[in-house]
């Protein structure tokens, strides 16, 4: 795992993987690599969110979208980051997940500043709610989606897997820029799920 900024290390600590993870797989919540949380889904390895996060540099009062919450890990994580002043909207395409993931989030975001929704068939994103200062998408894109950007504010910063390179988008007014960080593989993102 890269060295951490100090906020991330926290969020870390004050959000353990286990209990975002299925009972079988609790055992394995050390180990660095992507578990199956059901539904063909993956709870990310811990590397890899560790990255994703660094990229996104999140701060207090920020809001957030996490698509692809899955088992709401991350989405957690982000709840801890953005503090009692920021808001986090997770959007998980999955039924089966929603329940666990929101019990999970429950008893590790005491500021209640996050929510998991199902994500609405048709729809990539949250826009009734956007702008948000930063979108995080665990799951891989073929292409840049262009309502992902509508969806970001200015300035803002998207950090999501295409073609399994990790793409860090960052929007200052019609300026935006595009940085590759890496290669990871993800499940595949639903673009239009109709």
């Amino acid at each position: 795992m890269t060295v951490l900024p100090d906020p991330l290390r926290a969020a870390f600590r004050a959000v353990p993987r286990e209990p975002f993870l299925p009972a079988a797989q609790r055992g394995r919540a050390e180990i660095d690599a992507p578990l199956p949380i059901g539904a063909g889904q993956t709870n990310s390895q811990p590397s890899t969110v560790a990255d994703m996060l660094s990229l996104l540099e999140v701060r207090p009062g920020h809001r957030v979208l996490d698509l692809g919450a899955g088992s709401g890990w991350t989405t957690a994580l982000l709840a801890q980051l953005v503090g009692p002043d920021g808001s986090v909207i997770g959007l998980e395409r999955q039924e089966q997940l929603l329940g666990p993931a929101r019990a999970a989030l429950a008893a590790h975001d005491p500021a209640g500043v996050a929510e998991i929704r199902r994500a609405r068939p048709g729809v990539l994103g949250a826009p009734e709610d956007a702008p948000f200062d930063r979108i995080l998408v665990s799951a891989g894109a073929e292409q840049l989606p262009q309502e992902l950007l509508e969806q970001l504010a200015d300035p803002g910063v998207l950090v999501i897997p295409v073609r399994e390179q990790m793409l860090r988008i960052v929007r200052e007014g019609e300026d935006v820029r595009q940085s590759v960080h890496g290669a990871y593989r993800f499940v595949p993102l639903v673009e239009d799920p109709g």
